[in-house]
């Protein structure tokens, strides 16, 4: 039994009355001792729902971001200038709603746009379809390579995706506790605001509830992250949804870097652009990749416009477009002439290289 992970323990563990938060260093502490496994199950076990009903606060998400940033993996800068758009999801998948995010990943890339997703395999206590899954259906299986070699692919396409079974194992192996507390714990909320990549990053994180959202700012804030964008999206995804008004969060710019911009509230109406309409249903996986092959091949669908909804957002938000209206038209544009679909061929045949000896 670890007594350094107990006391820390008993700090949050002691009801409402005497417990209390712990500090940034604290909670990097308690968080490496668990991602190393030096706290016994029981106390991991114990930690995980104590943390969940007394709710982490974002210094302690901060201090468990660095404890993922000195343990777990990081694609190194890829030479640009330019800042690479993180789009995180929910780990534990999508159970209502088509996601868009490889879409969006698409028509990023094909717009000269880096992006970098991440997730791993279906998970508790949801157990929705994961983003890899859609991936692989599309023709591109992550959950094989190495870091190496996503690094190489992501370099020659502009597109990445870290594996969380195969590229970070020491967070893989607290999974199994999410389905035996039944419950989500912090990390939940901590892999949407986690930053596998090393260089200039623009780092966009969805939520359900708004308090999820002020423990982001506050998080990203004490880390010194100066460019990120929150979305109240489907399923706690930043996938922006098209039968209601986006809610939206921006800090910073992901062209000019800058501590200068405040944070700013945006409330988007998909109707305003003529895209307004429901947000497609996920029937099952198979069902989800073809619609997307269908998008990719030029066919008008409500897929299509939530495509275009999110992808011009994106667009816009970095960069690639003046204001949201040319972010939207760009995007309708590589979509109608295929240079999404010859993004995912280049993807394809990327994977298909001979790899480097030093990825192998």
């Amino acid at each position: 039994m670890s007594n350094a992970f107990r006391a820390l323990l008993r700090k949050i563990g002691s009801g409402p009355h005497t417990g209390k938060h712990l500090t940034r260093a604290e909670a990097e502490a308690a968080t490496r001792m668990m991602l190393l496994q030096e706290a016994t199950p029981a106390q991991i076990g114990a930690f995980m729902i104590a943390h969940r009903i007394k709710r982490p606060t974002g210094e302690e998400l901060a201090g468990m971001l660095d404890s993922y940033e000195q343990l777990g993996p990081a694609l190194p800068p890829i030479g640009t200038s330019q800042t690479v758009t993180i789009l995180s999801a929910p780990y534990d998948g999508r159970t209502r709603t088509m996601p868009i995010g490889p879409l969006v990943a698409l028509v990023l890339a094909a717009a000269d746009c880096p992006v970098i997703q991440h997730g791993g395999d279906r998970m508790p206590t949801k157990d929705g379809a994961p983003l890899v899954d859609f991936w692989r259906g599309l023709g591109v299986d992550w959950s094989p390579l190495s870091l190496e070699r996503v690094q190489e692919i992501f370099i020659r396409t502009q597109i990445g995706f870290v594996y969380l079974p195969n590229h970070f194992p020491l967070a893989q192996g607290l999974v199994p506790y999410r389905d035996q507390i039944g419950k989500r714990p912090p990390f939940a909320t901590l892999e949407l605001m986690w930053n596998p990549y090393r260089g200039n990053s623009h780092i966009v994180a969805g939520f359900v509830h708004p308090p999820t959202e002020k423990m982001f700012r506050d998080a990203l804030a004490l880390r010194g992250s100066l460019c990120f964008t929150t979305v109240k999206g489907l399923e706690g995804s930043c996938d922006l949804p098209r039968d209601r008004t986006a809610i939206i969060g921006i800090a910073g710019s992901p062209v000019e870097p800058t501590d200068e911009l405040p944070f700013q509230r945006l409330h988007l109406n998909p109707r305003d652009y003529d895209l307004g309409g429901s947000n497609v249903p996920l029937h099952s996986t198979a069902d989800a990749v073809a619609q997307m092959q269908a998008v990719l091949a030029g066919q008008s669908t409500e897929l299509t416009d939530s495509a275009i909804w999110n992808s011009g957002f994106h667009l816009w938000r970095a960069g690639a477009a003046g204001d949201l209206s040319a972010g939207l038209s760009i995007a309708e544009q590589l979509l109608r002439e295929g240079h999404a679909r010859e993004k995912l061929q280049e993807l394809t045949a990327a994977l298909n290289v001979q790899p480097s000896a030093a990825s192998v």
